[in-house]
């Protein structure tokens, strides 16, 4: 799916048009605009390329599916904040330019929607990260189960 999208240049693309859908929506704006890194953009999209089967750079780098479900846990983001970021990333792939292909277009949205209820499970005040979880990996079917 990574070649599909356009490679490394399409994921810095929907992550910049998605950054900016979420610094737009009135919900988003204040963690989007106070709480994120300086290479935001680029870490979130070295994060979805090697999901979609991209290289490892997230993983080596940025300390994988832990290190980045450990930077939203215990944050007490409400539930809706995901289906706003859902439909931020739904709406940058047009901005990003990203393929149209329906079936490629699903795979995504099937992604973000699965994405943000994880994201969102480790939520609430408290919640701790365990150490080495696998980096998800998606394909065209779906989650890829080891």
């Amino acid at each position: 799916m990574y070649e599909f999208a356009g490679g490394e240049q399409a994921f810095l693309a929907l992550a910049a048009a998605t950054h900016e859908r979420c610094l737009a929506d009135p919900e988003l704006n204040h963690p989007f605009s106070h709480h994120v890194s300086p290479r935001h953009t680029e870490n979130l999209a070295a994060y979805w390329a090697e999901v979609f089967g991209g290289p490892s750079r997230y993983s080596s780098n940025l300390g994988g599916h832990s290190g980045m479900l450990s930077i939203h846990a215990g944050e007490g983001a409400p539930e809706e904040m995901g289906d706003r970021f859902e439909a931020c990333f739904v709406q940058a792939m047009d901005d990003a330019r990203l393929p149209e292909d329906r079936e490629f277009r699903k795979a995504m949205r099937d992604y973000i929607h699965w994405a943000t209820r994880e994201v969102n499970a480790y939520a609430p005040a408290g919640t701790h990260v365990a150490p080495g979880q696998p980096m998800p990996r998606w394909s065209w079917e779906g989650l890829v189960r080891a």
